[in-house]
């Protein structure tokens, strides 16, 4: 039987900028459009042409993108003709391939905000539509407020549909503006206007002020709806917007919907959704959701030892889906709760092979639970579990000693008579026969001791080129005097691979140093760096 087909449209260089603390440059606009056109994504917007120089700068650029790229905009202001409308008339000049208009559907939304008839606001849709068309240009109205407006008044909120629809827009767009509808809502709602518009010219557009943006997508699906507005890690202003993150998984590898629909994402682009997931993070400057769905560093992980063992046996008893499939892998976590299932399954991960009744395994175990008992947590630190395995079975080289380092922290006048403060590092390395020493400034006592430390280690320079540092994480055990400091610092190396490592001491200087150093180290074994 052949699939029908569904679209998926992004918003994430519009909606997404909406986020608070989200601000997106020119350059990270044109890279996540790329992002999303390797995805496979069928619609990209881009923007506001005409509302600030960034998206007008943007529409006047020449791309090289297999997606429809589209300007939002909204329809003519009213009391105004098509020709006497500036913000229309960017709209139409820009170089896009659709237009996506938005117009309130809302007669309460009609009145009060835009101080406007309902008939005047059904003939701007009508008179912007048509405008569009005339220009060559896809169409597409984003039904603001529609699902409360239809809630209220489904005549009139069917009314702003339909004439987008009449005029010839190839979508219509019903958007929960509020995110407060409730998916058996949503899913009756849209039954009722695909009965007056196909199905086939039907989106949603969810926000997830209920948690349920990706759950009221997937019921208007059910509903009759063929197209899927949202964002990539479910960015959006208030609590966000649905997650295409999560989406494009569940329509790819869940049958009820792969059995019936076909999308634009291949397998094979499917299998980089954690690493798009993560590079939007990366340019966002912020820490990727661990436990997100599907893409998570904790998406396929299992900590409990009855769990590890199940998994061993068969991965299907806890994942609902392979974790490669999406670009992830599996986790089975080892800590102080963990049994040798879980040492086992985890050394089978980083391919150590070692009988399970050696007994090394026994004695890493009861390191591991010593360890934590003071404030290390393997669970969180992948990379630090590694080489603690790997030193316990004797497979970690002595590549370099450092035999000592300082740090100095100095607040004084700069050039131009600004007060800065300044960290500097000095780091004493034994590499082999050669004493090497090296100084570095940073914005802070970890920065300057990283900097120091990766600025010269002899032979190893080479492998350590592409390695850097993509998140920092303290936290204070206990309190008072006798307070202990554990550092995560989660790495990154050229290969777009990430690994955390952990550092535990009384002192935060001395926590973080330890902690770069399993980073550094880790990065030389996964290398296969010689001794």
């Amino acid at each position: 039987m052949a699939r029908e087909r569904l679209y998926l449209f992004d918003t994430t260089l519009r909606d997404g900028a909406q986020t608070n603390g989200v601000d997106f440059t020119l350059a990270d606009k044109l890279a996540i459009a790329g992002m999303l056109d390797e995805l496979g994504i069928d619609y990209v917007e881009g923007g506001y042409p005409g509302a600030n120089p960034t998206d007008t700068e943007l529409f006047g650029e020449k791309r090289k993108l297999n997606t429809t790229f589209t300007a939002f905009g909204m329809t003519r202001r009213p009391g105004r003709s098509v020709s006497n409308d500036p913000g229309l008339a960017a709209l139409l000049d820009a170089n896009a391939d659709a237009i996506c208009f938005v117009a309130k559907s809302s007669d309460y939304q009609v009145k009060v905000a835009l101080g406007t008839t309902e008939e005047e606001n059904l003939a701007s849709i009508r008179d912007s539509v048509k405008a569009a068309k005339a220009k060559g240009k896809e169409v597409l109205l984003d039904c603001e407020h529609f699902f409360d407006g239809y809630k209220g008044n489904p005549q009139y909120a069917l009314a702003c549909a339909k004439a987008a629809y009449d005029e010839g827009a190839r979508w219509v767009v019903l958007c929960d503006t509020n995110g407060g509808t409730l998916p058996h809502q949503v899913e009756a709602i849209v039954s009722a206007v695909c009965k007056v518009i196909p199905g086939d010219h039907v989106g949603i557009h969810a926000h997830n002020d209920t948690e349920q943006a990706v759950a009221n997508s997937f019921a208007a699906v059910r509903g009759g709806a063929r197209q899927i507005q949202g964002t990539l890690n479910g960015l959006g202003e208030r609590c966000g917007n649905a997650n295409l993150v999560s989406i494009i998984p569940t329509l790819k590898l869940k049958k009820e919907y792969a059995d019936q629909f076909e999308i634009g994402v291949s397998d094979a682009a499917l299998k980089k959704l954690s690493q798009i997931s993560h590079a939007l993070d990366e340019r966002l400057n912020r820490a990727p959701d661990r436990h997100a769905p599907y893409v998570g560093d904790s998406a396929f992980a299992t900590k409990a030892g009855i769990h590890a063992s199940a998994i061993i046996k068969d991965p299907t008893t806890y994942e609902h889906v392979a974790p490669e499939v999406v670009g992830n892998k599996r986790k089975v976590l080892v800590s102080e709760q963990a049994g040798k299932s879980n040492v086992l399954a985890e050394l089978e991960r980083i391919g150590l092979t070692v009988d399970k009744d050696d007994p090394r395994i026994a004695r890493l175990l009861d390191v591991v639970k010593e360890r934590e008992a003071i404030g290390y947590a393997y669970e969180a630190a992948d990379a630090s579990f590694d080489l603690l395995a790997r030193r316990t079975l004797g497979k970690v080289p002595a590549y370099f000693d450092v035999s000592q380092f300082d740090v100095n922290v100095e607040q004084r006048y700069n050039a131009v008579g600004e007060r800065v403060t300044v960290a500097m590092a000095v780091v004493k390395v034994k590499v082999g026969n050669d004493s090497l020493i090296s100084a570095a400034e940073g914005n802070g006592p970890v920065n300057a001791l990283d900097q120091a430390l990766r600025k010269d280690l002899g032979k190893y320079q080479d492998y350590i080129k592409g390695l850097k540092l993509s998140d920092f994480r303290v936290r204070i055990l206990n309190s008072g005097t006798e307070a202990v400091t554990r550092v995560l610092i989660e790495s990154e190396d050229e290969s777009g691979d990430r690994w955390t490592t952990v550092g535990v001491s009384p002192n935060i200087i001395d926590a973080s140093f330890q902690a770069l150093m399993d980073s550094i180290i880790y990065k030389l074994v996964k290398s296969g760096a010689p001794a």
